[in-house]
Formats: structure tokens, sequence, C-alpha cells
């Protein structure tokens, strides 16, 4: 049996070409809404009704680290992150254990939709980076 329940995306994470550009896109067209600017990182966080979506640019410090920018031989999304309950870390490790999955580190706090609050990160079979978050410890 899971340690845990998935409640929903918390949030998803784009790399962009041009981040003002896109962060004009998101709230323009899509009405989402800029709630917290990270320009240390080159990160933009935006509700997206009770999510999120990040803009990351890619010639920023966390852009940089997913090499070039989305094109055919590109990852465009940095990494998907799930919402769960409850986060017991030491259960979820050892479930991923289980599994023959190891967490890239212990869990740190991280910005998602609900405000900071802890999460795991780890890798699906294909590389593709999974955060498992936590319930937040303060309101965003």
């Amino acid at each position: 049996m899971l340690p845990f329940t998935v409640e929903r995306i918390d949030h998803v994470v784009f790399r962009v070409r041009d981040l003002a550009a896109s962060v004009a896109f998101y709230e323009r067209v899509l009405g989402c809404h800029l709630v917290r600017e990270r320009p240390d990182l080159g990160l933009m966080h935006l509700r997206a009704g009770a999510s999120m979506v990040d803009l990351v640019s890619i010639d920023g410090p966390l852009g940089r680290v997913g090499g070039e920018g989305p094109k055919a031989e590109g990852c465009n999304v940095d990494h998907l992150c799930l919402r769960v309950e409850p986060f017991d870390e030491q259960r979820i490790v050892a479930h991923l254990a289980e599994h023959g999955v190891v967490p890239r580190g212990p869990a740190s706090t991280n910005f998602g939709a609900e405000g900071e609050g802890l999460s795991l990160y780890l890798c699906d079979p294909d590389g593709n980076v999974i955060e498992l978050k936590g319930r937040a410890h303060r309101a965003a």
C-alpha cells in the first residue's frame, strides 16, 4: 500500500527562451497572475487557479541546467510536481526504496501553489524529474 495519496498537480515548470514574453503570454492570454519573482534564479511563479506554472529562463541559473532550449532534441519541461498527503519523508523514502528508486537528496523546502513546504525529487525510468510535495508550512 502506498504511504501517500496524490491530490493534484501542484505546479509545472517550463523552460522558456524569453522570460518577459512568456510571463506576458501566461498573464494576458491565459489569465495567470505573477505571484513571486526570483530574478536570481531566472524564475517566475504564476498562479494558475489552484495550481502554479513556473517559468524558467533557459539562460538563467536554473534554466542552464537543462541544456539547450526547447526544440526537437531539447526538453522544455523541467519537472512535474505532485501534491501528496501525508508527507512522511521516512515512509516515502522507504516506499521508493522498495521499488529501486532513490530520491535525489533529502526533503527540502520549496515554494508551490500552497506556499512553502517540504518536497522530495526523484526520476522516472526515462529520467523525467518528479517532485513529491507535502502540505505548505504557510499559505501563499
